[in-house]
């Protein structure tokens, strides 16, 4: 076991902590006897430091307290491989003395390492085909002219939106099922949680975005050509994007700008807001609270005008006299309906419950779904009962064989 030597500064209530945590041991070493916290106070009021030399609990749980790594780790004995090599870093703000966490700990799916070694093939596969059937659909709507209307232009950046936010947290879930230390560096943590909260915001746009086009496409048929003219799907696209954007930003900003100087484990497997939020030893209620109205305007402002969307939808399907035509009118939603359901509703089903240790199992299992599952199943939804789809994937295949019969 490695020995550790020599002074480290303390402040009063650290004082207090470390004596705290030599009263939980029994006297160690020859002659000595537990300190408490007047005598660590008499000990450092004139230097500002501690010998650890003279401490009666050993050096390895006050590396234990210095890192701030919770003191239920040492009983697992996943101690020192992370305090030796990846003790967070002391700074100095002013006269005030803090710890800086510079990698979080990622607890992942399971501790089980042969599970984890027989999840890692099941989720590339998964990766691998969210991946070929989004792009597939991205290149055949853009080669097939066909698609070329406002549904299939929505649809092709909903699908650019799911490999991006599948790819910011796959590849890292992938390797952690192969590494034995799931750490994540902060700025690595603050990056991916700013991409996928990027792409899941402009996915709540995006299909409000959608669900208007198909009001416009069954309320007022005659005139939806002209309303949705290029240039307004282009403007509601990149208000989506914009709108994510400026929204993850701020959130990112304000979570990660907070002190990070206590505990540093994740227990989920991609950094989780809400979780790294209530890791943070300052005062979290300006990161919680833009959190709250992100989620109130963006989530819930995006779902309530789906909801009205769907509401103006049924109030034109049931003017249409005839039950055939209004049976197709209502199969051209039924596809962004089944989306947005599963979107929403896995999200909604983590984040409305409070968290206790069987849900924070059960919130992996639905995290999973929506995060990995979900992007793979949009393309098939979109596409296994589409005529049109369908008819493009033929028109490109006879194309293609024509083509290389030439050559």
């Amino acid at each position: 076991m490695t020995e550790y030597s020599g002074n480290f500064p303390l402040d009063h209530f650290e004082m207090l902590q470390v004596a705290l945590y030599c009263h939980l041991w029994k006297p160690w070493g020859s002659g000595n006897t537990s300190l408490g916290s007047t005598d660590i106070r008499d000990a450092t009021l004139s230097t500002g430091s501690v010998d650890l030399n003279v401490l009666s609990c050993p050096p390895l749980l006050f590396i234990q307290y210095y890192s701030w790594l919770p003191l239920s780790d040492l009983y697992s004995g996943q101690l020192l491989k992370l305090t030796e090599s990846k003790a967070p870093s002391r700074s100095t703000e002013g006269d005030r003395n803090h710890t800086s966490v510079s990698v979080f700990v990622l607890m992942g799916l399971s501790d089980d390492k042969e599970l984890q070694l027989l999840l890692f093939p099941v989720f590339l596969g998964i990766y691998l085909m969210t991946l070929i059937w989004n792009l597939g659909l991205i290149i055949l709507i853009r080669i097939d002219s066909h698609l070329h209307t406002p549904m299939y232009f929505f649809l092709s950046f909903l699908s650019f939106i799911d490999i991006c936010y599948s790819s910011s947290i796959s590849p890292r879930m992938l390797s952690d099922f192969l590494k034995d230390e799931n750490t994540i560096s902060f700025i690595a943590c603050a990056t991916q949680h700013f991409v996928a909260s990027w792409m899941a915001l402009t996915e709540c746009c995006l299909l409000a975005a959608m669900a208007y086009d198909r009001y416009i496409a069954i309320g007022s048929p005659l005139q939806y050509s002209m309303i949705m003219a290029p240039g307004l799907c282009w403007k509601m696209v990149a208000a989506a994007y914009g709108s994510g954007f400026l929204s993850s930003l701020i959130q990112t900003v304000s979570s990660f700008h907070l002190d990070y100087c206590g505990p540093n484990i994740i227990h989920h497997f991609f950094c989780d807001i809400a979780q790294i939020i209530a890791l943070s030893c300052s005062n979290p209620f300006i990161g919680q609270m833009i959190l709250f109205l992100e989620a109130i305007i963006v989530g819930f402002g995006s779902l309530l005008f789906i909801l009205l969307s769907y509401g103006f939808i049924a109030s034109s399907i049931l003017k249409i006299s005839l039950l055939k035509h209004s049976a197709k009118a209502f199969s051209t939603c039924a596809s962004h309906l089944a989306a947005v359901t599963l979107f929403y509703g896995t999200a909604l089903s983590v984040y409305m419950h409070p968290s206790t240790s069987h849900s924070m199992k059960q919130n992996k299992v639905l995290s999973v779904f929506y995060v990995i599952f979900i992007p793979m199943l949009n393309p098939l939804i979109y596409s296994l009962r589409n005529k049109e789809i369908k008819e493009a994937l033929k028109r490109v295949i006879k194309r293609a064989t024509y083509l290389l019969q030439q050559e």
